[in-house]
Formats: C-alpha cells, sequence, structure tokens
C-alpha cells in the first residue's frame, strides 16, 4: 500500500510527524508532499496567479509552496505520476476540524482533492485544550491513529465520501471511545470577535467560535469531543440537496421552454 501524507499545518508542523508515524505502522512506501508553510484556513484554494515550487528534501519528502490542495495536485500530476497512491491522509492537524470547520480546513480540503480524484482519503485532526507551542497534545493521535485508520481501510470505500477523524482534547489515557457522527453546527449569530489594541494604537480583531447548535437525538462531532470520544465523520462531496429538488421544479415550472436555445 502506498501512502501519501500531507497537512496544511506545513512540512515542519508537529502534526506531520504523528502522522508520518501512523502511516508508517500501515505501510513501508509513504511519501510527503506537504506546504512549505503554514497554509491554515486556506481552504479547498487553488493556486492560478503565481508559480508553484517544488523542493524536494528526500527520497520520498517534498515541499511545496502553495496551498494544501497544490500539494494534492502536484503529488498526483507530478511527484507519484507513474504509481499513484492508494490512501492519503491528511493532518494530524494541531486544531480541530469539526461542525463548518470542514468548509474552511485546509486539512479537510486536501483529502478532498484526494478523494476527487479517486484516492481514498481521510482527514486527521487534534482538538487541542492548550494551544501553547510546545505544550500541544498529540497523545490521542498517537495512541488510537493507526488503529482508526486501519479500520476504515479494511471496509468498502464509497465513492465521493471521505473520512473526517477528529481526536479529543485529553491525554490518550482519558479517551472514551470512537463514535461515527454527523457534522455538527455552531450558531454564526453568536460568533466572537474580539478587538484589541496594538502598541502602536492600531485595532485588530482575532474572530471566536459561535456556540454549539443543540441537536438532540444527534451524535455530531462537536458532541463527541465534549465526551472525550474520537468521531469518524463520512463527509460527501456532492452538496446538492435533492429534497429540496422537487419544491424547485414545481417553483420553475413552465419556465424549461421558455430558457431553452432557440
Amino acid at each position: 500500500m502506498r501512502i501519501l501524507v500531507t497537512n496544511d499545518d506545513g512540512i515542519t508542523a508537529p502534526g506531520l510527524v504523528v502522522l508520518e508515524a501512523i502511516a508508517a505502522e500501515l505501510s513501508d512506501d509513504v511519501w510527503v508532499v506537504a506546504p512549505a508553510e503554514e497554509q491554515s484556513g486556506a481552504g479547498h484554494s487553488l493556486t492560478l496567479t503565481a508559480p508553484i515550487r517544488l523542493r524536494q528534501l528526500s527520497a520520498k519528502r517534498f515541499a511545496v509552496r502553495g496551498t494544501p490542495t497544490d500539494c494534492v495536485m502536484m503529488a498526483l500530476g507530478q511527484v507519484m505520476k507513474d504509481h499513484r497512491p492508494d490512501v492519503l491522509l491528511s493532518g494530524v492537524n494541531r486544531g480541530g476540524n469539526l461542525a463548518e470547520d470542514v468548509t474552511y480546513s485546509g486539512t479537510v480540503s486536501a483529502a478532498m482533492e484526494g478523494c476527487l480524484a479517486g484516492v481514498r482519503s481521510i482527514a486527521l485532526s487534534q482538538v487541542m485544550a492548550d494551544y501553547t507551542v510546545g505544550r500541544e497534545d498529540f497523545s490521542a493521535a498517537v495512541k488510537y491513529g493507526a488503529d482508526v485508520v486501519r479500520r476504515l481501510l479494511a471496509i468498502p470505500a464509497a465513492p465521493g465520501v471521505l473520512m473526517n477523524i477528529n481526536f479529543p482534547p485529553v491525554p490518550a489515557a482519558e479517551v472514551r471511545g470512537v463514535r461515527v457522527t454527523e457534522q455538527g453546527f455552531r450558531d454564526y449569530g453568536h460568533i466572537a470577535i474580539e478587538e484589541r489594541i496594538d502598541p502602536r494604537g492600531f485595532a485588530y480583531y482575532w474572530f471566536g467560535y459561535g456556540r454549539e447548535v443543540a441537536a438532540p437525538g444527534h451524535e455530531t462531532d462537536l458532541k463527541a469531543m465534549r465526551e472525550a470520544c474520537i468521531s469518524v465523520t463520512p463527509l460527501h462531496l456532492d452538496l446538492t440537496h435533492y429534497a429540496t429538488m422537487a419544491s424547485l421544479r414545481d417553483a420553475m415550472a413552465g419556465m424549461e421552454e421558455a430558457v431553452r436555445p432557440a
């Protein structure tokens, strides 16, 4: 099994070291193609207005001056074009990718790009209780990462589906299990924008999360984190909301012929 490892935190990120170790438990053919610099929050962006720079660091290790999507495209279309990977692992992100985070996340977007290309893809993120550099605790991902990924690879892959794994913000010994979850949601009507003043007297701002939207009877990724469980969420690339299509057809009735070209 050939594994491609990437991330959005950059080629020197501690979470990438964790993910390489996880991959090494699954295969002895592990390739790394990751951003030269941190690309957190890059989402599924693709560089179109600047050249992409690729630097080889060792036999199977490459840094790309670009986004996580750029990295996957370079890996599949250049670095590994003669022998594509069987699996793509993205992460382990320094911080969670929960709820609507998946729409902003470079970690998840790298897995999306792999999935679009037909490669089985999994995103892994470690929620943090302490984000202080050097004090981040990846122990839950270290202990359980390989086993969770191995179990996912043992089941058939559904077309257009990637897996999003989040490890809770507790030491490995305090993890209470693994849950298959839905994507949660936060209330963006209550998003926090914190204003501060820099030493020169100018204002600057930090964005904060909105509060979680309660979903009784639903096992969400947010709920799993609160309860110290690992969450495994299947994400589907098809964003079509099929339940709405019938009402849309009713709303557009009579216009089909009117807008058809002559």
